[in-house]
């Protein structure tokens, strides 16, 4: 119900008297006459047989008491949705003031004179609060009435001034002043903080945020404000182009986090500290970092006219807390938007077909792995890697969904790898485990990093063929298929004989200690066995010259029956997935290494038996394997990295995998 009528009773902080009754006020009632004192006023009388003027004079009166009668005060039965919009709107919400703020500036009888004057309102009721004798309140009536004038004026003083009242509020000097935890003003202030502090140091276009220390304005005196700028250096890299996460919508992806807290949350570009030195932490250059703005005020915050206060900047690598007035209270944090920007401006989508053309299209997509955070000892990386015509943005939900998870962000940190696709698929895996071996190499010299060497690797569809090659012990099978003759027989440059060693010769990694099978074609795919996608990939697939210089020495020394190559070329990914094909099947018979836990994930999007479907890709009977400790189906088409049931069992994993795990947590 929506209470309607009720006046606001005189205020103990009020200045100039009772906002009673006047006594004057009664002679204003429209029934003022039933109530005055003394003998009525004599009228003449009417004139005989006027009965039109009796009637309509008593039916004037009538009307007048039944009005008369209607109650000030009542209630009007609405549906609960409205009333409580009513009840939480705020400057925040839907630009009004709140209901508290709005109660606030009645009982300072500030209400006409804030829509006069509102800054000389604001100043009244801010030397009020400087007393320290007002309710707590008052400062978040201050801090959305700085935020409400500042929205509409463009003045930046008062963002600062939103920021202190609603510091002040929320992380008060005396603990008697603390205002419980749930109540509603809570949440209001710490949104009009974060929002403030961000608009407080936006840049003179408004679209990026520019953090510095400085002497700077407030509408009742001067905020220094000490910022090192040391604070903006990322690993061996800086970070710039400072976007507010708040004001970015965020589409594309099934669900968006946003952890609760205070301070601005950014998202950052990064960049070298010095471009002339090359790097080797394998940061993508596309990456956003999510990160934190906090604006620490010194006490005392509103008895004076000089303000105080330290600007920091924490990453979400680095802490999901701060201590601000001796609480420990949460960093709002947005990392989806982060993700989501970041996924923007890498156009992986735009280069998926290009990534299994390869040079067809004149573009040059190396393979190589990145992350999206500097590795920390004591965090286990979780390597992801694509399938056929796709990239590293198809994890983006699976990925998002994870990190919003505190312990998996704590246990876990994300690789990717990336790899033109059309490539054959020994040769991608070679590559990635190459790139996986010098990331361990390089980032744990020493080897006393547990966690670095306790690595997960998932892989969807042709990915995770080239997962399980870092998880089996070939022997010389794969190269029986292209020679019959001992491999150190036969006459190769040296330049081949280190691609098919690497490439054909395969032992397990001795950090890989889990992988994860997402809709693999292990018998092959029966899509690229018709012999109409084999020749459109014949002519389409350009491979790289590498490649081709390899492919043309194996050809001449070729004399399987059953092999790879034939006399005219090199085979793609696609031919290596047709299930005829001596990779795919040789690929087959090798069980993954002892030594290494295995799970499998199948899509199936056909109705009946589950051993007669298939996910419009890949068939069930080819993605089942033996050797795995847990296989899981879901309903799904062959892109299932997004369904939540795929989600959920790649995060059961997890966290099985950091239970089992020979390391600790935040240590080497």
């Amino acid at each position: 119900m929506m209470i309607r009528g009720l006046g606001t009773p005189a205020s103990p902080f009020e200045k100039g008297g009772s906002r009673g009754i006047r006594s004057n006020e009664a002679e204003k009632s429209p029934l003022a006459f039933l109530f005055q004192s003394g003998e009525p006023t004599p009228r003449p009388p009417l004139p005989r047989g006027d009965h039109r003027g009796v009637t309509v004079a008593a039916l004037l009166l009538v009307c007048i008491i039944l009005s008369a009668c209607a109650a000030p005060v009542g209630v009007t039965r609405m549906d609960a949705q409205h009333v409580n919009r009513s009840l939480t709107s705020s400057v925040v919400s839907s630009g009004d003031l709140s209901g508290p703020t709005q109660i606030a500036l009645r009982r300072h009888d500030l209400t006409e004179r804030f829509d006069d004057d509102p800054e000389a309102a604001m100043r009244a009721l801010h030397d009020e609060v400087a007393t320290g004798e007002l309710d707590p309140g008052e400062a978040y009536a201050l801090a959305e009435l700085s935020y409400y004038h500042a929205e509409a004026t463009e003045q930046r003083p008062y963002y600062f001034a939103a920021a202190a009242y609603a510091y002040a509020f929320l992380f008060p000097e005396r603990e008697e002043d603390q205002v419980d935890r749930i109540d509603p003003r809570v949440r209001v202030a710490c949104d009009i903080y974060n929002m403030a502090i961000a608009r407080a140091f936006a840049s003179e276009d408004g679209d990026h945020v520019e953090l510095r220390g400085g002497h700077f304005p407030l509408p009742f005196g001067t905020l220094t404000v000490a910022f090192d700028p040391a604070e903006l250096i990322w690993g061996k890299r800086k970070l710039v182009d400072l976007i507010p996460s708040a004001e970015l919508a965020v589409r594309g992806l099934q669900n968006r986090y946003r952890r609760g807290g205070v301070g601005a949350p950014l998202a950052a570009r990064t960049e070298p500290i010095n471009p002339s030195q090359p790097l080797a932490d394998f940061i993508s250059p596309d990456v956003r970092v999510p990160g934190t703005a906090v604006l620490r005020f010194e006490p005392p915050l509103l008895r004076g006219s000089e303000l105080n206060a330290t600007l920091d900047l924490y990453t979400e690598i680095e802490t999901d807390t701060v201590t601000l007035g001796g609480q420990v209270v949460p960093l709002e944090s947005e990392p989806s938007a982060a993700l989501a920007m970041a996924l923007a401006e890498s156009h992986f989508w735009e280069l998926e077909l290009q990534g299994l053309l390869g040079k067809m299209l004149n573009v040059s997509r190396d393979s190589r792995l990145f992350a999206r955070s500097p590795h920390r000892p004591g965090r286990i990386p979780v390597v992801f890697v694509h399938g056929t015509g796709s990239s590293p943005a198809r994890w983006a939900d699976m990925v998002n969904d994870l990190r919003s998870d505190t312990e998996i962000s704590k246990r876990f940190e994300f690789w990717f790898f990336t790899y033109d696709s059309g490539n054959p698929i020994a040769y991608s895996a070679m590559i990635l485990r190459r790139s996986l071996q010098d990331a361990v190499k390089n980032l744990d010299p020493s080897g006393t990093d547990k966690c670095l060497r306790d690595m997960v690797v998932i892989g969807h569809s042709q990915g995770g063929l080239l997962t399980k090659m870092t998880a089996i012990d070939s022997g010389n099978k794969f190269w029986e298929n292209i020679n019959s003759k001992p491999f150190d027989e036969v006459n190769l440059s040296d330049a081949t004989c280190s691609i098919v060693r690497d490439a054909l010769f395969i032992e397990p990694l001795p950090f890989v200690k889990r992988v994860i099978f997402v809709a693999t074609p292990h018998r092959g795919s029966y899509l690229a066995g018709p012999q109409i996608i084999l020749r459109l990939a014949e002519r389409l697939i350009t491979l790289p010259g590498d490649v081709l210089e390899l492919g043309a020495e194996l050809i001449r020394v070729n004399d399987a029956s059953d092999s790879y190559l034939t006399l005219e070329r090199i085979p793609t990914s696609i031919d290596n997935m047709s299930p005829n094909n001596p990779f795919i099947k040789t690929i087959s018979t090798i069980p993954i290494d002892p030594g290494i836990k295995a799970h499998s994930i199948i899509a199936v999007e056909t109705d009946g038996l589950i051993d007669d479907g298939n996910d419009g890709v890949v068939e069930y009977k080819s993605a089942n394997i033996e050797g795995v400790e847990s296989e899981l189906v879901v309903h799904s088409n062959h892109s299932c990295q997004a369904n939540p049931h795929t989600v959920g069992e790649v995060w059961r994993i997890l966290r099985l995998h950091a239970e089992e795990a020979s390391c600790s947590a935040g240590a080497p």
